[in-house]
């Protein structure tokens, strides 16, 4: 199984996901992870990727043209069976949802940051909204290394054949 999580701040990943039981399936070849600067598909000498909300409101969104642009690269490379992103508006994170993910092949996890991602990207791209919980974090990274953990484990071989 493969996941491409996307990340504007990917260092936040590196800890859950090259240790323990997912450094061990990734090893046995069951289970590939690969983070994706949102950055490098910044915009301008600064490498922008977030704006104002479009249509008005507080805060910063992250910006629709980095996001497609990494989505799109991605698309081109393989087929995916989801594009989830991670959102305490999503639906709640379960067995089931973990179950049915686990037999799929590849999928993509969004990790947003500031107040969100534009809804664009969500018409557009988004497949799933996860949510690990009725609370807010900094940013979509520890619901996406929870989700590749909870779903990660379930795939045959790595937690020698037990589930």
């Amino acid at each position: 199984m493969r996941f491409d999580i996307i990340s504007v701040v990917p260092e936040l990943l590196d800890s859950p996901l090259n240790h323990s039981i997912m450094q061990r399936a990734k090893d046995k070849g069951l289970l590939e992870v690969y983070v994706h600067d949102l950055r490098e598909f910044g915009l301008g000498k600064h490498r922008q990727v977030d704006d104002y909300q479009f249509g008005g409101g507080a805060g910063m969104v992250m910006k629709p043209e980095p996001l497609a642009a990494c989505v799109e690269k991605l698309l081109k490379e393989r087929l995916y069976d989801a594009i989830i992103y991670t959102t305490p508006d999503g639906q709640r994170l379960e067995q089931n949802i973990c179950n049915k993910l686990s037999l799929y092949e590849n999928v993509i996890i969004i990790c947003g940051h500031y107040k969100g991602i534009d809804d664009r990207i969500r018409q557009r791209y988004v497949t799933m909204e996860i949510s690990i919980g009725d609370y807010v974090l900094s940013g979509g990274e520890l619901a996406a290394a929870v989700l590749v953990d909870a779903v990660g484990r379930l795939i045959p071989g790595v937690l020698n054949d037990e589930t």
